[in-house]
């Protein structure tokens, strides 16, 4: 049976949105850079025992995907981190880094950079690693464009980021029953399944998490079962926040 994987337009805003003009204000200075950590980086083998210590990712982290960027319904809204969201400032959503983690991002097309800190997740739209304040996408010219190819570099890490747990986003509903349906047939086959409310303006948006793994790898490895028994490729690993 094919997993009903329904994403809402309304989960991401685009270009045809916020389009405000406001002077552009200097970035906050990001806290300094930490030492740098024993911790293998990603594009090494690590050991299960450090796979389940590590706490925070590697300073060497690199990620390259696309970049997408949001402002109304969320401006003025709470954020994941608790904060209320303002489009002004340099902040970013991100589905695994944890909170107040400060990432670099380049905008490949044109080599502009920008440095953001981490207060949301999202993108919930598969093929996107990051959605950038309305500020953050002005500052590298992606605001007409709506998205654009980019490099993630970590500049630093909060010294209390602590492990975290991470499941498989197979779905997101616009009504609570057929979020529920969808859940109900992935805890049956995969043990543990959850929803999650994602409001997004005057929309609710049901999403379903798939597990509940204590390492990224555990839970890439959790999305790449899934795939394979449904034949679907949608489906990406998201971070459980407490």
């Amino acid at each position: 049976m094919r997993i009903a994987f329904v994403f809402a337009l309304g989960i991401v805003v685009l270009s045809g949105c916020a389009h405000k003009h406001t002077a552009r204000r200097a970035p906050a200075p990001p806290p300094p850079a930490p030492a740098a950590r024993s911790t293998p980086s990603r594009g090494r083998p690590r050991s299960a025992e450090a796979a389940r210590t590590a706490p925070v990712p590697d300073p060497l982290f690199v990620e390259t995907g696309k970049a997408s960027w949001y402002g109304h319904p969320y401006h003025g809204r709470a954020a994941a981190n608790g904060e209320i969201y303002d489009m002004e400032k340099l902040t970013a959503a991100h589905r695994t880094l944890p909170f107040d983690t400060w990432v670099r991002v380049v905008n490949l097309a044109n080599a502009k950079t920008v440095d953001v800190r981490i207060t949301d997740r999202g993108p919930f739209i598969d093929g996107r690693i990051i959605d950038l304040s309305h500020a953050a996408a002005r500052q590298i010219d992606m605001i007409g464009p709506g998205t654009a190819e980019v490099r993630l570099e970590i500049v630093s890490v909060p010294a209390n980021a602590t492990a975290g747990a991470y499941a498989v986003q197979v779905g997101a509903f616009r009504k609570q029953e057929n979020a529920e349906r969808e859940r109900a047939r992935m805890a049956a086959q995969y043990g543990s399944a959850k929803v999650v409310l994602r409001q997004t303006g005057d929309t609710p948006l049901w999403r379903v998490l798939v597990g509940d793994e204590k390492t990224e790898d555990g839970a890439n490895a959790l999305r790449d079962r899934i795939q394979k028994d449904s034949h679907e490729r949608n489906g990406f690993v998201v971070r459980l926040d407490s």
